[in-house]
């Protein structure tokens, strides 16, 4: 037989789900573990939502939609980004697809040619990396330490523009830091964008995950040059506790939009219409229930930080929005624990979850070897826990 793609041969699996699969097999056995690897609330979707799920059944709204999404949901969308960061886009600048990853896909395949350089700050969500590979390009990693609060800095950014350079991916809040990036700092990287004529993949899923009461600011709201180059991902996953119905959306300039929606016509088709239907009802109706979910979060945030600094051997900086910490194990690289030595998080890991009985995330597969990624998108009985066998486990105790 032929040999099979070289570029799908090349894919690496997620590390996020592989982590979560077997958290989720060592429960099904019966095994006492405390899972903090999955990036999405523990809240059931609000029943508002499932009701407009359930009345468009009732409804028989069950048949293709447009594959760009229904008017209703993209006129929702345009009106949640108009009354959340200030943006004026028309429903026929809004492409709808099976989740913000999906969203993602179909950005790159707009805007990147084989052989294109995609520029990616490091540390990145797993699925940027293999994502950027998949469409042919070549991914461009730019390191930014702890120090650096994980952050992009704008003279790093030009540094790493070449000729090649098609466009940066961009996410904040961010996935697997929490960090958020303010007006000032996005101002400096719009100004290198303008400049050097390059796109923006603004991956902005966490946006109404902020904590402190800190302000968020769209990349596309920055200016009218910004907004020309920014491909705009959201959805609704993360906001409305709907991981599972699966919609994520693009807003882009409209020759980008177009291009979008006729790629999506061909590789995907509409996005599920029974989850589009529930998804306008999220966005224009009352906003109350992301506000509490919000608060939640962000009372558990200040206990994981606080109790984790407070444990020898490990330490954190303090997310600003979405809901995860990246740990700090570089004081246990080359010590020896539970009998194996630690090179890297994901020696960590794995003996974490063997020994401590505690499933998360090694930061190897985001591109920062020395950490591990906490989600605090779980109850605050399974948190104080979960860092009650972190030290026991680092005590050298076995649960």
């Amino acid at each position: 037989m032929k040999e099979l793609s070289k570029i799908a041969l090349a894919v690496e699996p997620s590390t996020t789900l592989a982590i979560d699969s077997m958290f989720k097999q060592m429960k099904a056995e019966g095994l006492d573990v405390i899972g903090f690897g999955a990036g999405e609330p523990d809240f059931p979707t609000p029943e508002h939502i499932k009701q407009a799920g359930i009345q468009a059944i009732e409804n028989n709204e069950t048949r293709y939609t447009p594959a760009a999404g229904t008017v209703e949901l993209r006129k929702a969308i345009c009106q949640r980004l108009k009354e959340d960061c200030g943006l004026e886009y028309e429903p026929a600048q809004i492409a709808v697809s099976n989740g913000a990853k999906t969203c993602v896909y179909v950005a790159l395949r707009a805007l990147v040619n084989p052989g294109d350089e995609v520029i990616l700050p490091a540390p990145y969500w797993v699925s940027y990396l293999e994502l950027i590979q998949m469409v042919g390009a070549t991914p461009v990693v730019v390191n930014a330490s702890e120090a650096e609060h994980f952050k992009l800095t704008a003279e790093k950014l030009a540094a790493a523009i070449t000729p090649k350079t098609k466009c940066i991916i961009l996410n904040n809040p961010s996935n697997p830091t929490g960090m958020m990036y303010s007006r000032e700092e996005l101002e400096a990287i719009a100004k290198v964008c303008v400049e050097k004529d390059i796109y923006v993949i603004s991956d902005e899923i966490y946006y109404r995950l902020a904590y402190d009461n800190r302000e968020f600011v769209s990349f596309a709201a920055l200016s009218e040059e910004a907004k020309e180059r920014t491909l705009l991902i959201n959805g609704v996953s993360k906001s409305y506790a709907m991981t599972g119905w699966r919609i994520g959306y693009v807003a882009a300039n409209p020759k980008v939009a177009k291009v979008i929606s006729n790629f999506l016509s061909h590789c995907a088709g509409s996005a599920c219409s029974i989850s589009q239907k529930a998804s306008a009802v999220a966005l224009a109706a009352s906003q109350e229930t992301v506000d509490e979910m919000r608060r939640a979060f962000e009372e558990r945030r200040n206990y994981m930080v606080e109790r984790m600094n407070s444990i020898d051997g490990v330490s954190c900086i303090k997310p600003e929005g979405a809901f995860y910490v990246m740990m700090n194990i570089e004081k246990l690289i080359g010590k020896e624990l539970h009998g194996t030595v630690i090179r890297d998080a994901d020696d960590f890991g794995n003996l974490f979850l063997k020994y401590g009985k505690v499933a998360v995330v090694p930061g190897t597969g985001f591109g920062a070897p020395y950490f591990v990624r906490w989600s605090y998108a779980t109850s605050m009985e399974n948190i104080k826990e979960g860092l009650n066998r972190l030290e026991k486990f680092l005590a050298g105790e076995t649960i």
